[in-house]
C-alpha cells in the first residue's frame, strides 16, 4: 500500500537562495570527495534538525563535517553573520539575509545548496553507500508525499490554527486540517514500526521533526482544547516517542534552543495550549550531555 495518498496539496515552498548538487564526477563541478564539503545548521531550525538527524543516521562526522550555528540568527533579517563571508563570497554585492542551512565547498570558499532536501539526498547518495537506506529504490514519491504532508497538512496548518486575529472561522478550518492529517498519519502508523518501510528512512525523519515542531512551537498558539485533540493519537506521538530514543534522533533536540529561536521570532499570542506538553522530549534531549 503506498502513502502517496497522504498528499493531498500542492507545494508551494518558496525557491531557496542556491540550488547547486553534488554530482558524480569531475565534470559535474560539486563532485562528490570525502572533506570537501562542510555543513552549516542549527539543530533548533527545522531544515536545520533534518539535515542534523540525516548526518548522524549516514554516520557523516569524518566525511562532512558540521559547524554549528548559533542557536537564534543573530543578524536583524534572521540571518547568521557567521555566515556573511560564504555568502558574499558566493554572489557580489549579496545584500540577503544569510540564513542556514548551508552546505560550503572548502575548497572555494562557496555555498553549494541552501535547500534542505537537495542536500539531504546528496549526502544520502554520493556518501551513504551509494543509494542509502534512507532514500530506498522505489520510495522517492512516497517520501515525496510525506514531504508535502508534513509542510502542509502538519505544520502551515498549525501556524494557520494558532495565528493571532479576529478570524476564528478560518482558525478552525485550519485546525480542522492539521487533525485530517494526524489522523491519517495515525491510522497509516497502526501496526508499523516506521512510516514507508521496515526500517528508518528519510520519510521517518521529515514526520519526526514535523512532530517536534507541532509540539514545542506550534503548541503555543493553540488553546488547550486543541491541543488536547492534537494529543489524542496515541500510536503517532508513541512513534515520536520511539525515534526520540533512538541515539540519531534525540542527540539534536535542542528544548532551550528551539524555546529561545521561537520567542525571538514570534509575532503570536501564547494560548492556554503552552501549558499542555504532549511529549517529555527532555527525557530524549539530556542524552546530548
Amino acid at each position: 500500500m503506498s502513502v502517496t495518498p497522504l498528499a493531498t496539496v500542492s507545494s508551494a515552498q518558496p525557491a531557496p537562495a542556491f540550488r547547486g548538487r553534488i554530482g558524480r564526477d569531475a565534470r559535474s563541478g560539486h563532485y562528490a570527495v570525502p572533506r570537501r564539503y562542510r555543513l552549516h545548521l542549527s539543530p533548533t531550525c527545522p531544515d536545520g534538525l533534518r539535515i542534523a538527524v540525516t548526518h548522524s543516521l549516514l554516520g557523516l562526522d569524518d566525511v562532512c563535517p558540521v559547524t554549528l550555528l548559533g542557536a537564534v540568527p543573530d543578524c536583524p533579517d534572521g540571518g547568521h553573520s557567521a555566515l556573511r563571508p560564504l555568502y558574499e563570497a558566493s554572489v557580489h554585492r549579496y545584500t540577503g539575509a544569510a540564513a542556514g542551512p548551508v552546505l560550503s565547498d572548502d575548497w572555494s570558499g562557496r555555498i553549494v545548496s541552501t535547500h534542505a532536501p537537495d542536500i539531504t539526498r546528496d549526502l544520502a547518495r554520493h556518501f551513504g553507500g551509494g543509494r542509502s537506506v534512507l532514500y530506498p529504490c522505489g520510495a522517492e514519491s512516497e517520501i515525496e508525499a510525506v514531504e508535502r504532508l508534513c509542510a502542509q497538512g502538519v505544520e502551515q496548518a498549525a501556524q494557520a490554527a494558532g495565528a493571532a486575529g479576529p478570524d476564528s472561522g478560518a482558525r478552525d478550518v485550519a485546525l480542522d486540517r492539521l487533525l485530517e492529517a494526524l489522523g491519517s498519519l495515525e491510522r497509516w502508523l497502526v501496526g508499523r514500526e516506521y512510516l514507508i518501510r521496515n526500517h528508518v528512512t528519510a520519510a521517518d525523519v521529515e514526520l519526526w521533526v514535523a512532530l517536534v515542531q507541532l509540539d514545542t512551537v506550534h503548541r503555543h498558539h493553540l488553546d488547550a482544547a486543541a491541543v488536547h485533540r492534537v494529543a489524542d493519537h496515541p500510536v503517532l506521538w508513541a512513534y515520536a516517542r520511539r525515534l526520540a530514543a533512538h541515539p540519531s534522533f534525540g542527540i539534536h533536540l535542542d528544548l532551550d534552543g528551539i524555546a529561545r529561536r521561537h520567542h525571538a521570532n514570534c509575532q503570536g499570542l501564547e494560548a492556554a495550549g503552552a501549558a499542555v506538553q504532549i511529549l517529555d522530549w527532555a527525557a530524549h534531549a539530556a542524552q546530548r550531555a
